[in-house]
Protein backbone atom coordinates (compact mmCIF):
# COMPACT_ATOMS: atom_id res chain seq x y z
CA UNK A 1 0.00 0.00 0.00
CA UNK A 2 1.04 3.59 -0.52
CA UNK A 3 1.89 5.78 2.46
CA UNK A 4 -1.44 7.61 2.02
CA UNK A 5 -3.39 4.32 2.01
CA UNK A 6 -1.45 3.13 5.07
CA UNK A 7 -2.33 6.33 6.92
CA UNK A 8 -6.01 5.98 5.95
CA UNK A 9 -6.04 2.36 7.15
CA UNK A 10 -4.45 3.23 10.49
CA UNK A 11 -6.96 6.06 10.85
CA UNK A 12 -9.86 3.67 10.19
CA UNK A 13 -8.56 1.14 12.73
CA UNK A 14 -8.38 3.98 15.26
CA UNK A 15 -12.05 4.76 14.60
CA UNK A 16 -12.92 1.19 15.60
CA UNK A 17 -11.40 1.65 19.07
CA UNK A 18 -14.64 2.75 20.70
CA UNK A 19 -14.77 4.25 24.17
CA UNK A 20 -17.52 3.12 26.54
CA UNK A 21 -19.20 6.01 28.36
CA UNK A 22 -21.19 5.90 31.60
CA UNK A 23 -24.86 4.99 31.20
CA UNK A 24 -27.63 5.78 33.69
CA UNK A 25 -29.77 2.83 32.59
CA UNK A 26 -28.78 -0.77 33.28
CA UNK A 27 -30.39 -1.97 30.04
CA UNK A 28 -28.46 0.44 27.84
CA UNK A 29 -24.85 1.12 26.94
CA UNK A 30 -23.18 4.13 25.36
CA UNK A 31 -20.04 4.11 23.22
CA UNK A 32 -18.22 6.93 21.46
CA UNK A 33 -16.05 6.80 18.36
CA UNK A 34 -13.91 9.37 16.64
CA UNK A 35 -14.19 10.10 12.92
CA UNK A 36 -11.93 9.48 9.97
CA UNK A 37 -9.74 12.38 8.95
CA UNK A 38 -10.99 12.79 5.38
CA UNK A 39 -11.44 15.59 2.88
CA UNK A 40 -14.97 14.23 2.38
CA UNK A 41 -17.92 16.62 2.57
CA UNK A 42 -19.72 14.54 5.24
CA UNK A 43 -19.15 11.52 7.46
CA UNK A 44 -18.60 8.51 5.24
CA UNK A 45 -21.36 5.95 5.72
CA UNK A 46 -18.84 3.12 5.68
CA UNK A 47 -17.31 4.49 8.88
CA UNK A 48 -20.71 4.49 10.57
CA UNK A 49 -21.45 0.94 9.39
CA UNK A 50 -18.12 -0.28 10.76
CA UNK A 51 -18.68 1.47 14.08
CA UNK A 52 -22.23 0.08 14.37
CA UNK A 53 -20.83 -3.44 13.96
CA UNK A 54 -18.16 -2.87 16.59
CA UNK A 55 -20.66 -1.23 18.98
CA UNK A 56 -23.01 -4.21 18.79
CA UNK A 57 -20.19 -6.70 19.29
CA UNK A 58 -18.87 -4.80 22.32
CA UNK A 59 -22.36 -4.50 23.82
CA UNK A 60 -22.98 -8.26 23.50
CA UNK A 61 -19.66 -10.07 24.11
CA UNK A 62 -19.60 -13.71 23.12
CA UNK A 63 -21.89 -13.17 20.14
CA UNK A 64 -21.23 -12.17 16.53
CA UNK A 65 -23.28 -9.75 14.44
CA UNK A 66 -25.74 -11.73 12.31
CA UNK A 67 -27.56 -8.87 10.59
CA UNK A 68 -27.39 -5.09 10.54
CA UNK A 69 -30.15 -2.81 9.23
CA UNK A 70 -29.22 0.88 9.08
CA UNK A 71 -31.09 4.08 8.18
CA UNK A 72 -29.29 7.40 7.55
CA UNK A 73 -31.77 10.24 8.27
CA UNK A 74 -29.23 13.07 8.55
CA UNK A 75 -25.69 13.92 7.46
CA UNK A 76 -23.06 13.54 10.14
CA UNK A 77 -20.38 16.10 10.96
CA UNK A 78 -16.73 15.08 10.89
CA UNK A 79 -15.95 17.75 13.47
CA UNK A 80 -17.75 15.95 16.31
CA UNK A 81 -17.39 12.40 17.68
CA UNK A 82 -20.36 10.07 17.26
CA UNK A 83 -22.18 8.68 20.31
CA UNK A 84 -23.72 5.21 19.92
CA UNK A 85 -26.60 4.59 22.33
CA UNK A 86 -27.42 0.87 22.64
CA UNK A 87 -30.77 -0.47 23.82
CA UNK A 88 -30.69 -4.21 24.53
CA UNK A 89 -34.07 -5.54 23.40
CA UNK A 90 -33.30 -9.19 24.06
CA UNK A 91 -30.21 -11.16 25.03
CA UNK A 92 -30.32 -14.92 25.48
CA UNK A 93 -27.76 -17.69 25.45
CA UNK A 94 -27.40 -17.81 21.64
CA UNK A 95 -29.27 -14.80 20.18
CA UNK A 96 -29.46 -11.10 21.00
CA UNK A 97 -31.23 -8.10 19.47
CA UNK A 98 -30.18 -4.50 20.04
CA UNK A 99 -31.17 -1.10 18.72
CA UNK A 100 -28.41 1.47 18.27
CA UNK A 101 -28.82 5.21 17.77
CA UNK A 102 -25.89 7.20 16.39
CA UNK A 103 -26.17 10.74 17.67
CA UNK A 104 -24.40 14.09 17.44
CA UNK A 105 -25.44 17.44 18.90
CA UNK A 106 -27.58 18.22 15.83
CA UNK A 107 -29.62 15.05 16.45
CA UNK A 108 -29.81 11.46 15.23
CA UNK A 109 -27.57 10.80 12.21
CA UNK A 110 -28.20 7.04 11.86
CA UNK A 111 -30.11 4.19 13.50
CA UNK A 112 -29.44 0.46 13.42
CA UNK A 113 -31.35 -2.69 14.30
CA UNK A 114 -28.84 -5.45 14.95
CA UNK A 115 -29.24 -9.18 15.49
CA UNK A 116 -26.40 -11.21 17.02
CA UNK A 117 -25.83 -14.94 17.33
CA UNK A 118 -23.31 -17.12 19.11
CA UNK A 119 -21.39 -19.06 16.45
CA UNK A 120 -22.73 -22.60 16.04
CA UNK A 121 -21.59 -25.68 14.12
CA UNK A 122 -23.98 -27.55 11.84
CA UNK A 123 -24.67 -28.70 8.27
CA UNK A 124 -23.96 -26.10 5.57
CA UNK A 125 -24.87 -25.58 1.91
CA UNK A 126 -24.98 -22.74 -0.57
CA UNK A 127 -26.01 -21.96 -4.14
CA UNK A 128 -23.92 -19.21 -5.71
CA UNK A 129 -22.11 -18.67 -9.01
CA UNK A 130 -18.47 -19.85 -9.02
CA UNK A 131 -15.79 -17.36 -8.00
CA UNK A 132 -13.40 -16.37 -10.82
CA UNK A 133 -9.66 -16.66 -10.42
CA UNK A 134 -8.06 -13.90 -8.39
CA UNK A 135 -6.68 -11.34 -10.89
CA UNK A 136 -2.98 -10.57 -10.76
CA UNK A 137 -1.21 -7.47 -9.43
CA UNK A 138 -1.65 -5.79 -12.83
CA UNK A 139 -5.37 -5.48 -11.94
CA UNK A 140 -4.75 -3.34 -8.87
CA UNK A 141 -7.08 -0.33 -8.70
CA UNK A 142 -7.37 2.75 -6.54
CA UNK A 143 -10.88 3.02 -5.11
CA UNK A 144 -11.12 6.31 -3.24
CA UNK A 145 -11.44 5.72 0.54
CA UNK A 146 -10.56 2.00 0.23
CA UNK A 147 -7.37 1.81 2.34
CA UNK A 148 -6.09 -1.65 1.39
CA UNK A 149 -5.12 -3.67 -1.66
CA UNK A 150 -7.99 -3.77 -4.16
CA UNK A 151 -8.14 -5.51 -7.55
CA UNK A 152 -10.77 -5.58 -10.29
CA UNK A 153 -11.15 -6.42 -13.97
CA UNK A 154 -14.25 -4.19 -14.20
CA UNK A 155 -14.31 -0.47 -15.05
CA UNK A 156 -16.52 1.24 -12.49
CA UNK A 157 -16.18 4.61 -14.21
CA UNK A 158 -17.01 3.62 -17.78
CA UNK A 159 -18.94 6.39 -19.62
CA UNK A 160 -20.58 3.77 -21.84
CA UNK A 161 -23.82 2.02 -20.92
CA UNK A 162 -22.80 -1.35 -19.45
CA UNK A 163 -24.43 -4.04 -17.35
CA UNK A 164 -25.04 -2.70 -13.85
CA UNK A 165 -22.71 -5.22 -12.26
CA UNK A 166 -19.38 -4.75 -10.54
CA UNK A 167 -17.00 -6.96 -8.60
CA UNK A 168 -13.72 -6.33 -6.88
CA UNK A 169 -11.30 -8.12 -4.59
CA UNK A 170 -10.04 -6.76 -1.28
CA UNK A 171 -7.44 -7.85 1.24
CA UNK A 172 -6.55 -5.86 4.34
CA UNK A 173 -3.20 -6.00 6.11
CA UNK A 174 -3.03 -8.66 8.84
CA UNK A 175 -5.60 -7.82 11.49
CA UNK A 176 -7.54 -9.52 14.29
CA UNK A 177 -10.38 -11.62 12.85
CA UNK A 178 -12.89 -9.94 15.19
CA UNK A 179 -12.53 -6.75 13.12
CA UNK A 180 -13.30 -8.47 9.80
CA UNK A 181 -17.09 -7.83 9.84
CA UNK A 182 -16.57 -4.13 10.55
CA UNK A 183 -13.92 -3.73 7.84
CA UNK A 184 -16.01 -5.64 5.29
CA UNK A 185 -19.04 -3.48 6.15
CA UNK A 186 -16.95 -0.40 5.41
CA UNK A 187 -16.04 -1.80 1.98
CA UNK A 188 -19.67 -2.47 0.94
CA UNK A 189 -20.72 1.19 1.17
CA UNK A 190 -18.52 2.67 -1.54
CA UNK A 191 -19.54 1.41 -4.99
CA UNK A 192 -23.25 0.46 -5.12
CA UNK A 193 -24.29 3.85 -6.56
CA UNK A 194 -21.44 3.63 -9.07
CA UNK A 195 -22.64 0.16 -10.01
CA UNK A 196 -26.13 1.51 -10.74
CA UNK A 197 -24.61 4.26 -12.87
CA UNK A 198 -22.79 1.76 -15.08
CA UNK A 199 -26.14 1.33 -16.87
CA UNK A 200 -26.44 5.08 -17.57
CA UNK A 201 -24.89 6.25 -20.83
CA UNK A 202 -22.44 9.11 -20.46
CA UNK A 203 -22.50 9.26 -16.65
CA UNK A 204 -20.35 7.55 -14.02
CA UNK A 205 -19.76 8.04 -10.30
CA UNK A 206 -17.00 10.50 -11.24
CA UNK A 207 -19.80 12.93 -12.16
CA UNK A 208 -21.12 13.19 -8.59
CA UNK A 209 -22.23 16.72 -7.80
CA UNK A 210 -22.28 17.65 -11.49
CA UNK A 211 -24.57 15.26 -13.37
CA UNK A 212 -26.34 13.85 -10.33
CA UNK A 213 -26.85 14.12 -6.56
CA UNK A 214 -26.68 11.03 -4.38
CA UNK A 215 -26.78 9.95 -0.75
CA UNK A 216 -27.20 6.55 0.88
CA UNK A 217 -30.53 6.27 2.74
CA UNK A 218 -30.38 2.68 4.02
CA UNK A 219 -27.86 -0.16 4.16
CA UNK A 220 -28.31 -3.75 5.27
CA UNK A 221 -25.81 -6.55 5.91
CA UNK A 222 -26.12 -10.23 6.76
CA UNK A 223 -23.13 -12.21 8.05
CA UNK A 224 -23.37 -15.93 7.34
CA UNK A 225 -20.03 -17.37 8.48
CA UNK A 226 -16.87 -16.25 10.27
CA UNK A 227 -14.13 -15.00 7.92
CA UNK A 228 -10.91 -13.00 7.81
CA UNK A 229 -10.44 -9.70 5.98
CA UNK A 230 -6.67 -10.24 5.65
CA UNK A 231 -7.38 -13.08 3.22
CA UNK A 232 -8.73 -12.30 -0.27
CA UNK A 233 -12.46 -11.52 -0.42
CA UNK A 234 -14.53 -11.02 -3.57
CA UNK A 235 -17.25 -8.37 -3.33
CA UNK A 236 -19.75 -9.12 -6.10
CA UNK A 237 -22.67 -6.73 -6.58
CA UNK A 238 -25.34 -5.60 -9.03
CA UNK A 239 -28.03 -2.94 -9.26
CA UNK A 240 -31.34 -4.14 -10.70
CA UNK A 241 -32.88 -0.67 -11.04
CA UNK A 242 -32.83 3.07 -10.59
CA UNK A 243 -36.19 4.83 -10.52
CA UNK A 244 -38.12 7.60 -8.78
CA UNK A 245 -35.04 9.48 -7.63
CA UNK A 246 -33.54 6.38 -6.00
CA UNK A 247 -31.32 3.42 -6.85
CA UNK A 248 -31.02 -0.02 -5.32
CA UNK A 249 -28.25 -2.58 -5.28
CA UNK A 250 -27.29 -5.81 -3.57
CA UNK A 251 -24.27 -8.05 -3.34
CA UNK A 252 -22.36 -10.91 -1.77
CA UNK A 253 -18.96 -11.31 -0.13
CA UNK A 254 -17.13 -14.55 -0.91
CA UNK A 255 -13.77 -16.03 0.00
CA UNK A 256 -11.22 -17.01 -2.63
CA UNK A 257 -12.42 -20.63 -2.45
CA UNK A 258 -16.02 -19.53 -3.17
CA UNK A 259 -17.47 -19.67 0.35
CA UNK A 260 -20.32 -17.16 0.81
CA UNK A 261 -19.65 -15.29 4.06
CA UNK A 262 -21.87 -12.19 3.89
CA UNK A 263 -24.53 -10.43 1.82
CA UNK A 264 -25.68 -6.82 1.64
CA UNK A 265 -28.21 -4.44 0.08
CA UNK A 266 -28.38 -0.68 -0.22
CA UNK A 267 -30.88 1.99 -1.27
CA UNK A 268 -29.74 5.51 -2.11
CA UNK A 269 -31.03 8.84 -3.31
CA UNK A 270 -30.06 9.30 -6.98
CA UNK A 271 -31.32 12.48 -8.67
CA UNK A 272 -30.11 13.36 -12.15
CA UNK A 273 -29.60 17.00 -13.07
CA UNK A 274 -30.66 18.70 -16.28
Amino acid sequence: MSETATDLYSDLLGCLELQELPSADEGTAVFQGRNQQLTYHRLFGGQLLAQFVRTAALACPGKAVKSLHVLFPREGSAAEPVRYEVARHQEGRTFATVGITARQDAGVIATASVSLHAVEDGPAGQSVAPVPALPGPESRIDLHLMPWETRSTFDLDTPKSETAEYEFWIRTPEVDAELAPALASYATDLTIIGTALRAVDGISQQDAGKAFTSAVTSHNLWFHRPFRSDEWLLIRQHSPLYAGGRCFGRGDILTEDGTLVASFAQEALLRFRG
